[in-house]
């Protein structure tokens, strides 16, 4: 049972929602509903302060649950938050009472892309603009408290309003659909931002469906440079415009094996074989047939409307990871030391990482430091963390093939009472790679039923490599 529900920008320079009234006296983007009384009216506020100055256990940022303490009616009383951050906003829902933080951490998510379903791009302008709109979703998805559906296609009986489009040509690219490609042809600039419910300029709607295979990929690497260990969380998403929800086939590498030894595809475990992609485990969509994944690895659907995950896999399999990390630390006289840290990109020289950055805990002793990249290199940036300790090196871009490298100079304080080597790292690194992904799993086909001869609707496969956590120890 949610109390309330609201939502905040974690930037501070914009206009609050409240209520359906505007105040200009906070500075943060916020939407309240759902109030059932039971907590105090200043949680938004409260919940805030907690987040932006958050320094218990010694942790930068709050965890996704923790348990603050509000005023309410001159009684001091417990209140547990729950926040997701999707975007650059933070969805809230606080409660006294004791629930699953994972059904809770899970709503708020199914809130978070219903909303996208419906604005088309989740954003502070958007939201600003649709006020109405994703009141009235919040109304029909949360009814005093209770969760009721958090399914596009059933609320769009109940939804009455039409969303404002926002130009996308003013957002930055948040995510990873928005910098996707097609061998050398871009998809169009408006595919990502568009409503379930919104037709195209003319009353005509666009007929296209997307399918990204998004990976999340978690490695660890020794001192010396051997992975210990390695893991890649999947999902397939999909995104369909089509008018009358036509049936689609969607099919996989055919030496694709799921699991070792299992009896049925219906519980992700089958005997189909030792292929050259093994998956340990998956689940798939309600709405995903598989009556005949075992033979031909074919998925068959009647798509909803909205993003959906179609499948969602686990693979442990031994995997080529996309960079290598080696990093050195050693002392260099009286009270310095130096880091050279170098990283090599072990994917094709076709393929470009963007967003990518390292970061590496110093000696909580070190005072400053220098640093010295490669001669004539363009696009990246170095920083001292002073407040936290920690080394920052951003590169804008990273080709296939080459190596990176970095030297920092460090100077401290005092003598250190250790191993320097025991007082600096792991090195953690964060990086989006467009059009590649590490399992070699394929979207061999996709096929759409056809309503008519000339029936030929777009279809958009599109592939991504994230990192989940990627950490070098040294």
């Amino acid at each position: 049972m949610i109390s309330q529900f609201f939502v905040l920008s974690q930037r501070g320079d914009n206009i609050v929602f409240r209520d359906y009234l505007y105040k200009a006296r906070l500075k943060r983007l916020v939407i309240v509903t759902t109030d059932r009384g039971e907590v105090a009216k200043g949680s938004a506020e409260i919940f805030f302060r907690k987040v932006k100055f958050w320094k218990e256990d010694g942790q930068e940022e709050a965890p996704p649950v923790f348990v603050g303490i509000t005023l309410l009616k001159n009684n001091v009383d417990g209140v547990n938050y729950f926040h997701v951050k999707v975007v650059g906003l933070l969805f809230v829902a606080t409660t006294r009472v004791n629930v699953s933080p994972s059904l809770v951490l899970e709503l708020l998510q199914r809130i978070a892309r219903v909303i996208k379903d419906y604005l088309g791009v989740l954003s502070e302008d958007s939201l600003r603009k649709n006020f109405v709109l994703v009141y009235e979703l919040l109304d029909e998805v949360i009814d005093f408290g209770y969760m009721q559906t958090t399914s596009t296609e059933v609320l769009k009986s109940y939804i009455f309003n039409e969303p404002i489009v926002v130009d996308a040509a003013r957002l930055q690219p948040l995510g990873p659909a928005a910098i996707f490609m097609q061998g050398t042809k871009r998809m169009p600039g408006t595919a990502i931002t568009k409503s379930v419910v919104a037709n195209e300029p003319g009353g005509r709607k666009r007929e296209e469906i997307f399918v990204d295979i998004i990976e999340k990929i978690s490695v660890t690497f020794s001192s010396s440079g051997y992975i210990l260990t390695s893991e890649i969380d999947g999902t397939i998403q999909m995104k369909s415009y089509l008018t009358g929800n036509p049936e689609i086939r969607l099919a996989l590498n055919e030496d694709l094996s799921i699991g070792r030894g299992g009896e049925s595809a219906n519980d992700c475990r089958s005997s189909y074989g030792s292929g050259a992609v093994i998956l340990d485990d998956c689940n798939f969509h309600e709405s995903v047939r598989l009556d005949s994944f075992d033979m031909d690895r074919t998925l068959a659907l009647v798509p909803p409307d909205g993003e959906f995950p179609v499948m969602n896999y686990r693979m442990t399999q031994e995997f080529k990871p996309p960079f290598h990390i080696n990093c050195l630390i050693e002392e260099a006289g009286h009270l310095k030391a130096e880091v050279i840290l170098k990283v090599r990109a072990e994917f094709p020289s076709n393929i470009t990482a963007n967003t990518v950055v390292l970061e590496m805990p110093l000696p909580k002793y070190t005072t400053r430091a220098s640093f010295e990249l490669e001669p004539g290199v363009t696009g990246q940036r170095t920083d001292f963390k002073g407040a936290n300790k920690k080394l920052e090196w951003d590169l804008e871009k990273f080709v296939g093939g080459v190596e990176h490298t970095l030297r920092a100079k460090l100077t401290f304080s005092q003598e250190l009472h250790a191993n320097i080597i025991k007082e600096a790292g792991p090195v953690s690194m964060t990086f989006t790679i467009p059009m590649y992904n590490v399992s070699r799993l394929q979207v061999k086909y996709l096929q759409i039923a056809k309503k008519s001869s000339s029936y030929n609707p777009y279809r958009w496969v599109r592939y991504v490599t994230q990192a989940n956590s990627y950490v070098a120890r040294i």
